[in-house]
């Protein structure tokens, strides 16, 4: 390629609105007009810009047909797996549906190129609905790819029957599941759980609480509905004095202000007079505490037992929003650590990451943001896979949902994924290839007043935080109800095909890993 990408952007933006014009509406039974509106012939590319459609040998028959045979001379090179996983690790990328990842590749270096997680020999497909929503939330998915039940919306930890905000059924252990942390500790092995949110936050707090509603995560939030008086115990007490909690060996992500009362630290939230990271540090001289990156490299790990890192009040920031400097340690900083330090268990170890800024950026309506968070999600997964081996460790990559979110409007091969598409709409005014179903940014795009949509193109400027269209006014964007991929590699990782229900992913992993008193690979033939 003589020309970047970057330097044909400006020439390509400037040619496609001079060639591109808006067309009548077809009738309704012209047929023929409508079917070259649904598939356009746009307008062939100025010279040079053509180059970008063409990488190495692209335009070349033997090129894709030699592609084609080396993928199946590949998978006839697999063998299955089925030893015994000693490890496993579940990585979730909130929010990160097909079309998030897919788009994310072009900031790796283009629609042909592969994350870490993608590269895995076994995909699968989640069905991801809850009990009573078609499009679920992750409080919810957290109960399924976690404790292997399906739950309603809102709820963590607690069986199908249990009502969001139902404070008296919360308190019954009847209605309590756990999730394979659980599992794998009463094994022997070692648990944690990393995040990018706040660690009280939805898909976190499916790995150690029980609760009827995902917000009450301190006592505040839960005396809110529930009354001073209740017994209910929310969900950062839940990870200190918990069943579950206080036994992980890991715990890593944000949310300071839920651990402490609002009269011992200026940022907290919590009304009962606690600071619960206090109390953890006492429970034990060899348990950790860090609140840095430094803190966190400068941590003799053969002298703890457990670790507990709050790197932040409520979620970390951004990765774009954080520089060299940054205080905030990286994913992949975390799961390296983290690896590193359950790695001493013989027994093994259990560990969910999550990359859960995908996701908030999304509800924003911020794309550059959650397609960055993507790229530092698989970043973390590289990683794991370096310091792990296929023989005795499977990780699992997945998402919890997906989101209103896509790509469209026919974009020319090394198009700026950021940039408008090349097709002028009705009203004459460019679109952007990237845009949500619904969400807060509407108002920014479309006149309310005049009723007539604004030039996106003179919104967008390429700041980190830009908002891009919403065709539908919300407060927040929503998730989506489409079915999300499950990448899968190591011990058994063949069982991850398919389409499935996503409350089998845990069992699959426990299967796997010989946990639980159901059916292992330990009591299979096949073992």
């Amino acid at each position: 390629m003589t020309l970047t990408r970057r330097a044909l952007l400006s020439a390509t933006l400037a040619f496609v609105l001079s060639a591109t014009l808006a067309l009548p509406p077809c009738d309704r039974d012209d047929e023929d007009c409508r079917d070259s509106r649904m598939h356009p012939d746009l307008p062939a590319l100025p010279q040079g810009r053509a180059e970008l459609r063409k990488y190495d040998g692209e335009d070349t028959n033997d090129y894709w047909l030699d592609q084609g045979k080396e993928f199946i001379k590949m998978k006839f090179a697999e063998t299955l797996n089925t030893k015994k996983a000693k490890n496993v690790i579940l990585f979730l990328g909130d929010g990160m549906g097909v079309t998030t990842h897919s788009a994310a590749r072009n900031l790796i270096g283009g629609e042909e190129k592969y994350f870490s997680f993608e590269k895995f020999p076994y995909t699968g497909l989640s069905k991801t609905y809850s009990i009573d929503r078609t499009v679920p939330d992750s409080a919810n998915t957290a109960t399924a790819y976690l404790c292997g039940v399906k739950a309603m919306y809102g709820t963590i930890g607690l069986s199908g029957g249990v009502e969001r905000e139902d404070c008296n059924a919360t308190l019954s252990a009847q209605n309590q599941v756990f999730s394979i942390a659980k599992w794998a500790m009463d094994a022997g092995k070692s648990a944690g759980v990393v995040t990018t949110t706040r660690i009280t936050h939805a898909s976190p707090a499916g790995v150690y609480a029980h609760i009827a509603e995902r917000d009450w995560e301190d006592d505040s939030e839960v005396k809110a509905s529930c009354g001073a008086e209740t017994q209910v115990q929310d969900i950062a007490y839940q990870l200190i004095h918990g069943e579950v909690g206080s036994k992980l060996s890991l715990m890593m992500g944000g949310g300071k202000r839920h651990f402490v009362d609002s009269k011992l630290y200026a940022n907290g939230t919590r009304s009962d007079g606690r600071n619960l990271i206090d109390e953890y540090q006492k429970l034990s001289a060899k348990n950790a505490f860090v609140e840095s990156r430094t803190e966190l490299n400068n941590l003799n790990l053969e002298e703890v037992e457990r670790v507990l890192g709050i790197f932040s009040d409520t979620h970390l920031k951004y990765h774009l929003e954080t520089d060299a400097n940054s205080l905030q340690p990286t994913l992949e900083e975390m799961t390296r650590k983290a690896i590193e330090f359950l790695s001493r268990n013989e027994k093994g170890y259990f560990i969910f990451i999550e990359g859960g800024r995908i996701d908030t950026a999304h509800h924003d309506t911020y794309a550059r943001l959650a397609l960055d968070e993507t790229v530092e999600f698989s970043k973390a997964v590289a990683a794991a896979r370096e310091l792990t081996s296929e023989d005795d460790t499977l990780i699992v990559v997945t998402a919890d949902h997906s989101h209103s979110f896509s790509y469209s409007g026919y974009p020319y091969r090394g198009n700026y994924i950021f940039g408008r598409a090349p097709a002028t709409p009705v009203d004459s005014k460019p679109y952007m290839t990237l845009s949500y179903a619904n969400g807060p940014s509407y108002e920014t795009f479309y006149d309310t007043v005049n009723k007539v949509r604004r030039d996106p193109t003179t919104i967008i400027t390429g700041d980190i935080h830009d908002e891009f269209p919403a065709t539908a006014p919300l407060d927040y964007e929503t998730h989506g109800g489409d079915d999300v991929a499950v990448f899968a590699l190591g011990p058994w990782s063949h069982l991850f095909t398919g389409v499935y229900e996503q409350n089998t992913i845990p069992h699959m992993m426990a299967y796997s890993s010989c946990l639980s008193d159901g059916l292992t690979s330990c009591s299979s033939s096949n073992a």
